[in-house]
């Protein structure tokens, strides 16, 4: 098991140790890359990173994700540092959740429940607090032990057990029918949103989508003049907003929204269909990319795989690669104009060239027949 160079940080806040594994097809710097954003998540939800390992290993261990031997060594580390939980990247069975439980004293989560931790910790509206719940309880279910007799609560749980009826049984029922619930308060939500939308009319319609803190919401407030908050830190933006936009005599509406980012649940991109809906009826999708980090290419890629599944990918989209600021190597721009050569290359903080961005808005909403460059 190696032990990853990142900075190690002391604080009262809850720590924890990540962990990581490379297969035989991987590649060790994405994984690496992957843990610092890990990271950067645990980050966002507020708590403190003590130490980061990774193991190479042939193939993932069904009992505890890595070997048995490093799980008790990982153990032992984990006494060592008095840390409060361990996080691993990757999304562990119900059984390897239940053997860690059993091998340590402390709180075991992987990247999937740490995200649907992060959004419930966001989402400040009806819609995206109905959408994270159902997100997180679809995740739970699984996962369900004896401990979640609580959710009677929120059920009204009382009096439904029945004859013979083991209490955890009773704990799947009940997340059964808040599931069911929240499916239905969703898809009243949505013909509201549909209501909404035929106000609109013929209003040009234009989303901001990508990968997560790659700058959208500093875009928004670039072109629009906006006041949106906006945090270095992943999912600062969780629900939609939008703006009006004037160009001349046209009117844009220009939305804003939730960030994409590798290894998303599925049950959240599910459950955000009713808001990502704002991009899938757009006419135009501004891709923000962040040029800046190494790997945006693999970026680009999780949101082109998330329009496939949405089914966007036949989308009018404008690729903005964004923070060019911070690029000291000319090849890098270099190398992303070759691969697009239809790309829009600005800083949205600096506001370089954003204008450019207005005049192709303006150019698709005076003549409105679809290009689509650098799908």
């Amino acid at each position: 098991m190696g032990r990853a160079n990142f900075h190690i940080t002391q604080s009262s806040a809850e720590t924890c140790l990540l962990v990581g594994a490379v297969l035989p097809h991987q590649d060790k710097a994405a994984i690496r890359s992957n843990l610092e954003e890990l990271a950067s998540l645990v980050f966002t939800a507020g708590a403190e990173v003590r130490d980061i390992m990774i193991q190479e290993r042939d193939r993932l261990n069904p009992a505890y994700f890595i070997g048995r031997g490093k799980a008790r060594e990982l153990a032992e580390l984990i006494a060592e540092k008095e840390v409060d939980m361990v996080i691993f990247d990757d999304e562990l069975s119900p059984a390897q959740i239940r053997n860690w439980e059993n091998l340590t004293a402390v709180k075991v989560l992987d990247r999937s429940a740490l995200i649907l931790d992060i959004f419930a910790a966001h989402a400040k509206t009806r819609e995206a607090k109905t959408q994270v719940e159902l997100a997180q309880l679809n995740y739970l279910l699984p996962r369900l032990t004896r401990h979640w007799s609580h959710l009677s609560r929120q059920v009204g749980g009382i009096g439904t057990k029945g004859p013979g009826e083991t209490q955890l049984e009773t704990d799947r029922r009940l997340v059964n029918r808040r599931i069911a619930y929240l499916g239905k308060e969703l898809e009243k939500i949505e013909q509201q949103r549909l209501t909404q939308r035929k106000r609109a009319g013929g209003v040009f319609q234009v989303s901001l989508v990508g990968y997560t803190n790659a700058g959208k919401s500093t875009l928004l407030n670039a072109l629009t003049g906006s006041a949106v908050h906006v945090a270095d830190k992943l999912f600062a933006t969780l629900d939609t907003t939008t703006r009006r936009l004037r160009l001349q005599e046209s009117t844009i509406l220009l939305s804003d929204t939730v960030g994409f980012i590798n290894k998303l649940p599925h049950h959240l991109i599910a459950s955000f269909k009713s808001t990502l809906a704002q991009a899938m009826e757009a006419d135009l999708l501004l891709h923000v990319v962040d040029l800046s980090d190494p790997f945006y290419a693999d970026h680009m890629q999780v949101v082109k795989n998330i329009f496939a599944e949405m089914k966007m990918a036949d989308k009018t989209v404008q690729v903005i690669f964004n923070k060019v600021d911070r690029i000291s190597d000319p090849a890098i721009i270099g190398q992303a104009r070759r691969h697009y050569p239809s790309a829009l290359f600005i800083s949205a903080k600096k506001r370089i060239r954003i204008e450019r961005i207005k005049i192709n808005i303006l150019k698709l909403t005076l003549n409105r027949n679809k290009y689509y460059p650098d799908k």
